[in-house]
């Protein structure tokens, strides 16, 4: 009888550091979920900013290090639909829906946490590295139900029902969102960046905890208005001659 080779094979440093950087919005999306059902709402919705910046930085750190893995593909999926699919959900019913929805309320988180789940399946067979987003990032549209909570919007359930519904439809549209995987230190304009880096900055001290729900309703208008934030910013061809001109 052939005897099969279990060996493990030894996992470079490389692979190992982006998928722990994923596993630390795992640890965001189920803490949200527990803090959620102890009714800490606000702490829970923080855990899904914090999730924005684990899902960010595994990507840059992967690409940085050369260490991509079709493992490290399927993980940030999984970790994505449980801290951007499922938390913002639970969160959004628990907080402002309830059992008074009856099945309603139910029915309209599950559609939110589908339609991510939709999103993720669709990403990873169908996009284009360098193009725009298809339909709105799931991780955009777990920030904007938890910006809600943040911003402590006294919306009534029917409000938060139709707010999951709509960002959830979004997710599974063709509406194209700006990609800023594309952006690089050598194609990015420098005025129009530290312009960006300003506004953001003023819309913290100005808007104070409702600069989350700010910055996710204009991401959300610029898809719809077809308006792509990574091609504005992007250097053009007679810009980079200039700048490597000055250089």
């Amino acid at each position: 009888m052939r005897r099969v080779d279990r060996r493990v094979k030894n996992i470079p440093i490389k692979t190992i550091i982006p998928n722990m950087i994923t596993s630390g919005s795992v640890f965001c999306g189920v803490s949200s979920l527990i803090l959620t059902a102890h009714e800490r709402f606000i702490p829970a919705a923080l855990l899904i900013c914090f999730a924005v910046f684990f899902d960010v930085m595994d990507g840059r750190v992967a690409r940085s290090l050369g260490g991509s893995s079709a493992f490290g593909e399927e993980l940030d999926s999984l970790a994505d639909a449980i801290s951007f699919g499922v938390a913002p959900a639970f969160l959004i019913y628990n907080a402002y829906v309830g059992v008074e929805s009856g099945i309603w309320g139910p029915l309209t988180a599950s559609f939110f946490a589908l339609c991510g789940v939709l999103r993720l399946a669709r990403f990873n067979v169908t996009h284009v590295p360098a193009g725009p987003f298809q339909g709105l990032p799931i991780p955009a549209g777990g920030l904007a139900l938890a910006s809600i909570v943040i911003a402590r919007l006294p919306i009534t359930p029917l409000v938060a029902m139709s707010a999951m519904c709509f960002v959830g439809a979004l997710m599974v549209s063709s509406v194209p969102y700006c990609n800023a995987k594309k952006l690089k230190k050598s194609n990015v304009s420098r005025a129009k960046l530290y312009g960006l880096m300003t506004f953001i900055a003023l819309c913290f001290f100005i808007l104070r905890e409702k600069a989350f729900l700010a910055m996710a309703v204009m991401y959300i208008i610029s898809g719809l208005v077809k308006f792509d934030g990574a091609e504005w910013i992007m250097l053009h061809a007679e810009d980079e001659r200039s700048a490597h001109e000055k250089d």
